[in-house]
This record gives structure tokens, C-alpha cells and sequence, in this order.
């Protein structure tokens, strides 16, 4: 009887280790920059972006570009808070879902009503390249004259919980405010989460 306790209990403890190293290395992997892809091609701040052909805005002012892969974890766990953005400031700029993947399944159709979205979606892999975007999720904000005002993560949590990191936040705050953009740290600037167009890490 206490030969089969002891080995319950044995089993018990491997189980929430290898639970608890999972969860570490799951953790760890994504808190890794996205390694830059061979060809890549820096986009600068205050470069004009041209969406022409790409994105049509609705109304004139800023456009907020969300770049998303369904398969990639940090992009799933970060699109309540681009929802929570898009409903604070679409009254004063322009947000649309850029979809980077390679699935055909995952229709501009199938993700609006799969995220229940009110927001144009868009399926042109071209926009990440003028962006200067190769990971997701990653946010793009161009001023009402479609220069880069900002590119990067949205938060330091994968999970955007981390109030005092709303990057993309501090980023719409500023320009609608007409200022200088913030001088964010690299945790702001480098991608972080899965590479495109594949979600890998």
C-alpha cells in the first residue's frame, strides 16, 4: 500500500515538473528576438509607406496596421488587446488586420467572424515587406501622411497585461497627441514572437 502511495505520488510530481518545463521553455523560446530574415530590408522610422493598391483608409487621419498569423500563439493571445485598441481610437484612425500565412483556409471571411472583427482585413503579404515587418504580431502605425511613426510589439507580456508596456498604446497616445514618438527601449523595437510567413520560432 505504501510502495503504490509513494509511486503515486513519484508520478504525480514528474507530471507537474514536465508541465512546469514546458511551460519554461514555451516562455523562454518566445522571449527570444525572431531571428531577422537573410534579405531583409531595414524600413526607417519616418519612411513613406505606400499603401496604394494595398489598404484603402475609410477616413482620413492615422492608419493602424496589426500584423497577424493565425498559428502563431502570440498573435492569438494578442488580439483582444488590438480589439480593446481598435474600439478606444477607430472614432480617430484607421485599424485593419494584415493576415500572413500561407493557409489558404484562413480566409479574410473566416478570420472576421473567427475574431469577430469590425475592422477591414487584409490578405497582402507585400504590406509586411513595406513595413519592414517579418514577425507576428507586430504593430504598424503610419501618420495621416503615411510615414512610419511606429513599429513594434505591443507589450513586454505576450499576453499584454503589463500596463506600464502598452507600447503601441503609448504610440497612438503620442501621435494623436501630435508629439514626438516615445523613446522606446528595445524590448519595444525588436520583433518578438513567430517568423513569417510559417510561424516559426
Amino acid at each position: 500500500m505504501y510502495m503504490r502511495k509513494l509511486v503515486a505520488v513519484i508520478c504525480i510530481i514528474l507530471l507537474f515538473s514536465g508541465i512546469a518545463i514546458l511551460f519554461w521553455y514555451n516562455q523562454w523560446q518566445y522571449s527570444l528576438p525572431t531571428p531577422m530574415p537573410q534579405r531583409y530590408r531595414a524600413v526607417k522610422l519616418k519612411e513613406h509607406i505606400d499603401l496604394s493598391g494595398k489598404f484603402q483608409a475609410e477616413k482620413s487621419g492615422p492608419v493602424f496596421l496589426h500584423f497577424f498569423n493565425p498559428d502563431c500563439p502570440c498573435s492569438r493571445f494578442n488580439m483582444p488587446h488590438f480589439k480593446l485598441l481598435a474600439k478606444k481610437y477607430g472614432d480617430k484612425m484607421n485599424f485593419a488586420v494584415v493576415v500572413i500565412t500561407k493557409d489558404k483556409n484562413y480566409t479574410q471571411k473566416y478570420i472576421r467572424e473567427k475574431y469577430d472583427l469590425n475592422v477591414p482585413v487584409l490578405s497582402d503579404s507585400t504590406l509586411a515587406a513595406a513595413c519592414g515587418v517579418y514577425s507576428t504580431p507586430q504593430a504598424v502605425l503610419l501618420d495621416e501622411r503615411s510615414t512610419l511613426y511606429y513599429r513594434g510589439n505591443y507589450n513586454r507580456s505576450r499576453y499584454c497585461t503589463d500596463k506600464k508596456t502598452y507600447y503601441a498604446q503609448m504610440a497612438i497616445d503620442s501621435l494623436l497627441a501630435q508629439q514626438q514618438q516615445p523613446a522606446f527601449n528595445k524590448q519595444a523595437l525588436i520583433a518578438y514572437g513567430c517568423s513569417l510567413p510559417n510561424c516559426k520560432k
